[in-house]
Order: C-alpha cells, then sequence, then structure tokens
C-alpha cells in the first residue's frame, strides 16, 4: 500500500484547493451566518466534477476515483465545511445507482448527478429511525403497476435542492432490516413534499429538510435494484459517505492546525507571542499528530475502495477516528484563541460548531465501534 500521490491526485487537490479559496472561503462566513445555500457554487462544483468523481466517465463522471475524492473533499470543507457535506452527500448519491442500477436507471439519472446537471440526496433517516434502520416505518405498498408511499424522512442534507431522492421505505411485513427496498424519487412527483427546514448549530450553510411522502405513486421502474435488498444498498452507500465524513473532518482538523498557528504566532502575552508556551505546543503537536494518523487511515480506507477491496471496518475507523479529532481539535484552536475564539469574528468559532456533527451523521462514533467490533469479531470466526 503506498500513497506516493500521483501528478493527477495532486492536479486534483491543487483545483479543488484553487476553487475552495476563491468560491467558498471569502463568503463563507456570511453564508453560515444567512443560512444560505450556495446554488451557484454548487452547479460550479457539478461543471468541475467535483459532485460524481468516483463514476466511471462511461457514466458523465470524473472517474478520478476515492483518494482523489478524498483529496478534493478535504479542500473543500478546509474553506466550507457546510459545502463540504453537500459534496459529501452528491457523491454518496451516486453510489446507489452505479452499483444496483440498470442500464436505464444510469442513463437517466447517474449521468445527470455525476455531470452535475442533478443534485441527488439520500433519505435513510425517520424521526423513529436513527442509529437503526431496521425499524424504518415509512411504507411503499405494491399497486401492481407502481408503488404508493407514505411516510416522513428527517435530516436530509440539501433535500430542499435535490432533484433526485435515494429513499429506503418497507415494502415487505418482515421487521428489523428485511422487508426494505431502495426507490429513486424524482423531484415533482406527485405526494413528495418538502416539511421543515431544521435550524441546525453548525453547517448552516447546508440545508436539512424533512421530506414528505403522502400516497407518493412511484412507478416500478424506479425500484433500485431487487425488493428486499435496501438495507443492503444503504449499508453499501454508507461505507462510502464514512470516507466523505472523514475526509470533511481532516479539512476541518487543518483548518482548526492552520488557524492555531497563525494565531499563536501573532497573539502576545506576558512580552512574548504565545506559541513560545510549551502549553500551546503542545496543543498544536497534538492536533498535528492526529492529523496525520487520520489522514493515513481514511487514504487507507479510500486505497481499499480503489482496490475493489472489503473496506467497511477501515471506513468506519477512518470516520470515528477524524470526526473525534474533529471535534478535539477545534475545542483546542477555540481554547488557543481564548475569548477571542468564541467570536463570530473568528474562523475558529464555526469550525467549533461545524466540528460536532461529524460524529454524529452517517453513524454516531457509538455505531463507528460496533461496525469495526464486528467486522474483526467476522473476521477472527473465519480463520
Amino acid at each position: 500500500m503506498s500513497f506516493q500521490l500521483t501528478a493527477e491526485q495532486k492536479m486534483v487537490r491543487l483545483m479543488a484547493r484553487d476553487f475552495a479559496r476563491k468560491e467558498l472561503e471569502p463568503a463563507a462566513a456570511q453564508r453560515d451566518k444567512e443560512e444560505i445555500f450556495p446554488v451557484k457554487v454548487v452547479k460550479k462544483m457539478g461543471q468541475l466534477g467535483l459532485l460524481g468523481m468516483m463514476v466511471p466517465v462511461k457514466y458523465g463522471g470524473a472517474g478520478a476515483g476515492a483518494i482523489s475524492y478524498c483529496l478534493a473533499l478535504q479542500e473543500i470543507a478546509y474553506s466550507c465545511a457546510s459545502t463540504a457535506v453537500t459534496m459529501s452527500v452528491a457523491n454518496l448519491s451516486t453510489e446507489p445507482l452505479l452499483k444496483f442500477g440498470n442500464e436505464k436507471q444510469k442513463s437517466k439519472f447517474l449521468v445527470g448527478l455525476a455531470r452535475g446537471d442533478l443534485l441527488g440526496c439520500f433519505a435513510l433517516t425517520e424521526p423513529g429511525a436513527g442509529s437503526d434502520p431496521g425499524s424504518l416505518s415509512i411504507k411503499a405498498e405494491d399497486q401492481g403497476s407502481h408503488y404508493l408511499i407514505n411516510g416522513t424522512k428527517i435530516f436530509i442534507t440539501h433535500g430542499q435542492y435535490a432533484d433526485v431522492v435515494n429513499l429506503i421505505a418497507r415494502t415487505g411485513t418482515e421487521k428489523g432490516s428485511k422487508g426494505l427496498s431502495a426507490f429513486i424519487i424524482e423531484k415533482g412527483t406527485p405526494g413528495f413534499s418538502i416539511g421543515a427546514r431544521e435550524d441546525k448549530m453548525g453547517l448552516r450553510a447546508s440545508n436539512t429538510v424533512e421530506l414528505l411522502f403522502e400516497n407518493c405513486k412511484v412507478p416500478k421502474e424506479n425500484l433500485l435494484g431487487k425488493p428486499g435488498t435496501g438495507f443492503k444498498i444503504a449499508m453499501t452507500a454508507l461505507d462510502s459517505g464514512r470516507i466523505g465524513i472523514a475526509s470533511q473532518a481532516l479539512g476541518i482538523v487543518r483548518a482548526c492546525l492552520d488557524e492555531s498557528i497563525r494565531y499563536a504566532g501573532e497573539r502576545k502575552q506576558f512580552g512574548k507571542t504565545i506559541n513560545s508556551f510549551e502549553a500551546i505546543q503542545w496543543m498544536i503537536a497534538d492536533m498535528a499528530t492526529g492529523l496525520e494518523a487520520a489522514t493515513l487511515l481514511t487514504l487507507s480506507a479510500a486505497w481499499r475502495k480503489d482496490h475493489k477491496m472489503p473496506f467497511t471496518k477501515e471506513a468506519s475507523m477512518a470516520k470515528l477516528f477524524a470526526s473525534e479529532l474533529a471535534n478535539k481539535s477545534a475545542y483546542l484552536a477555540l481554547q488557543i484563541h481564548g475569548g477571542y475564539g468564541y467570536l463570530k469574528d473568528f474562523k475558529v468559532e464555526r469550525l467549533y460548531r461545524d466540528a460536532r456533527a461529524t460524529s454524529i451523521y452517517e453513524g454516531t462514533s457509538e455505531i463507528q465501534r460496533l461496525v469495526i467490533a464486528r467486522e474483526l469479531l467476522k473476521d477472527r470466526s473465519c480463520e
């Protein structure tokens, strides 16, 4: 396993960095304050291939691979974590179609998603089913020529702006994860509407809404994969999604580190800059060491994905470690800034709020530990 970046991967990283510094960074604080979803910026990201990075070229994607995706997403998150989660979910939404869609579905939906002509979202969570997808209650009843869907999804990233929804619903009578199926829901489908928009602590420039389904009539041709395979499809998508969230967390950590180093070199106390104090140096050292470790964990998961190897455990390890580190680094960065870090005039205040969600969505830290332990114990039982 080698993480010597190729010329193409370096070019992707530089492209994303340049885009983020010019298009995202200048207005990131304002968008956060006013909860502005950057429609035009997201469209530009699609045109650059950032919303379909792991989709093959023949389906309109960049065909860049998971490592390039990680590198690009880190750069976006460094400047604006809100836009990074939009990029992460948009890429995640291509995964079910790529892995389980038929050629007609790929032609109709995947190509548009990969090119950025369409924006996709992923609808799994419900009011009574978060960490436990086996408790999903939204129902899709087979009516012969179509399915009739009724229920509510919550915490859906950019759901208000999505053209295509990857929906997991219950089609069978079996309890738990069995009996779940995946559907493609198109914007404007009768019976499908947008519910409440959430007022969040952080990631405020990322739109988060409820999706409401009231006798929503969905054609049979929009069933993704076979009936009853919804849980498998969702977990496959989340494996890739966790690499994305780990990458988002890495961008936040790097921003915390850079802001801390800069501020510590400017702020003076007791007649000298605070970067001369051991206590500050230790905080910076801890952030930098963690960043190096989290980067290797994330690239390891991405490398395995690129080489078509199992990566469930590695993705959960990366997501767990990187998200916990993001929270710790944001705390340390704010501590280094002191009272100034508590003010919205300083970037670390936003980083502190944005970091918190990384250890919650797409599987809490506790769920990641369960996944890691399950995979380890499964591996041992096969020896």
